[in-house]
């Protein structure tokens, strides 16, 4: 990627709350939607009945 990055394109760690029900691959989906694009991954998977800190990676 060159030129100039906005605060949507700036690479980065996100600590997220992982609610229960969910799995961390919908999570990351969430955050990579809007950023079209960009990669975006997790950095351990919660199983889908845990609630807690996902760490997603942006860039």
């Amino acid at each position: 990627m060159t030129g100039r990055r906005n605060a949507a394109t700036a690479p980065g760690v996100l600590n997220l709350d992982k609610p229960t029900g969910v799995t961390s691959r919908a999570v990351v989906d969430r955050v990579a939607r809007p950023l079209r694009g960009v990669k975006v991954g997790h950095a351990g998977t919660l199983d889908p009945l845990a609630s807690g800190v996902l760490v997603v990676c942006v860039g």
